[in-house]
């Protein structure tokens, strides 16, 4: 199937601090399940026998069941923690580490923090938009336009599988996929441990359609028109990506499973390189350009790893992920090269500073940074974000969509 892992980077024996990052990631997984029953049904059967008798016994008959409703969100926490259990297996798998590590160097248990649990949650519950057949309409409005514009980038092109394509901040894999099997060659990559150990997963080791049963709203209370919204349960993954993959194999030059990889890094870190340079004939970024802290590198590093006449498709909002971080210091870091000199080059989304534009200013430092941009669109056709299609609040995006071309 897909490559798990590209590229000669060991984060287990190269770097002490991405060793850190990755047992964080780990171990959220597993403290998946103990973490959500207690702060999610525990704490709220505290603070509801905290109510005067009177009034939680009340709300403990029908046609309210509060405590009946507890218990079948904790049967919901156990549904998504045997997924939070497969990925954790898999994870351990692909690294090589063991369920109980007998070296205190390798043990990755008890080592995530606050916002890895956060991320943990929030990645089993993007399962819904990547991997459910309820995700589709969100799929539709932001990979639809994308697919579209590369068939008509490249419809001069009989052999598809010629055609390379970097899908950066690929998530959970579904687009990356997507381009796969309409024939192209195509490469994701994704920061994020959680998403990592995630896609490749689903990618690599799930085993049939609907083969687990997901509870994407079960951890969250407001805004919810009926108890059965809440409980709602969808199956994962939609369609089994072995099996797709394989079929758009037939008659194709190149098999499927070599067309696709993912790799792990930093992209700022990666994309600048030479060794990257000239590479690709498309680009694509979905939900991904706000989150650059300086939006400029991101379109160096595109330029960089796009082909003279490469295209760059784009569609997302741009709520800026670092909007609130503080001011630091000088723009440049220091690395040791591997003459164990310094090295000075960019940190990645570690390099201090940030800044925020309008769309107008984005399209217009694409413009200026060396791309034509041959159709700029604001979608009318609102996006949802893993948005509960019933819930009281609708929290949607009108997106931007463009298509660049990069130009000497």
């Amino acid at each position: 199937m897909a490559e798990e892992w590209n590229g000669d980077f060991d984060p287990l024996r190269d770097d002490p601090e991405e060793r850190r990052v990755l047992f964080a990631a780990l171990d959220s997984f597993r403290q998946y399940r103990r973490a959500a029953h207690y702060n999610v049904t525990h704490r709220r059967r505290q603070n509801f026998y905290a109510l005067p008798t009177s009034h939680w016994q009340l709300l403990a008959g029908a046609p309210f069941n509060v405590l009946s409703n507890l218990d079948q969100v904790d049967d919901a926490i156990d549904a998504n923690a045997e997924i939070a259990s497969k990925i954790l297996t898999t994870g351990l798998q692909a690294f090589g580490l063991d369920l109980k590590p007998t070296d205190p160097s390798m043990d990755w248990r008890d080592t995530t923090t606050p916002s890895d649990m956060d991320k943990a949650r929030s990645t089993i519950r993007q399962l819904y938009r990547d991997w459910s057949a309820e995700g589709r309409a969100e799929r539709q409005a932001c990979y639809g336009p994308v697919l579209q514009d590369l068939s008509g980038s490249f419809a001069h092109i009989r052999d598809k599988g010629a055609v390379k394509v970097l899908v950066p901040g690929a998530g959970l894999g579904r687009l990356v996929y997507e381009i796969c099997t309409v024939g192209y060659h195509v490469e994701g990559n994704e920061i994020s441990y959680h998403q990592l150990l995630a896609s490749s997963w689903m990618l690599n080791h799930t085993q049939r359609p609907e083969q687990f049963d997901l509870f994407p709203f079960a951890l969250t209370f407001s805004n919810h028109v009926s108890r059965a919204d809440q409980l709602k349960v969808v199956k994962v993954p939609d369609v089994h990506p072995g099996t797709e993959l394989e079929k758009a194999s037939i008659g194709m030059p190149t098999h499927a499973f070599e067309r696709m990889s993912m790799t792990a890094a930093d992209f700022l870190a990666v994309y600048v390189t030479k060794e990257h340079q000239g590479v690709y004939d498309a680009v694509t970024t979905v939900f991904f350009v706000d989150t650059a802290p300086n939006v400029v590198r991101y379109i160096e590093a595109i330029r960089n790893c796009l082909k003279e006449g490469g295209v760059w498709i784009n569609l997302g909002p741009l709520l800026w992920h670092f909007e609130e971080r503080g001011p630091a210091g000088s723009g440049e870091g220091t690395r040791k090269g591997q003459d164990g000199k310094d090295d000075k080059q960019p940190l990645g989304v570690g390099e201090p500073g940030n800044v925020e534009l309008t769309d107008e200013e984005v399209v217009a430092l694409v413009q200026q940074m060396g791309f034509s941009i041959e159709k700029h669109e604001l979608r009318s056709q609102g996006s949802g974000y893993i948005q509960d299609p019933r819930s009281m609040l609708q929290n949607i995006y009108t997106t931007s969509h463009w298509v660049a071309r990069k130009v000497s």
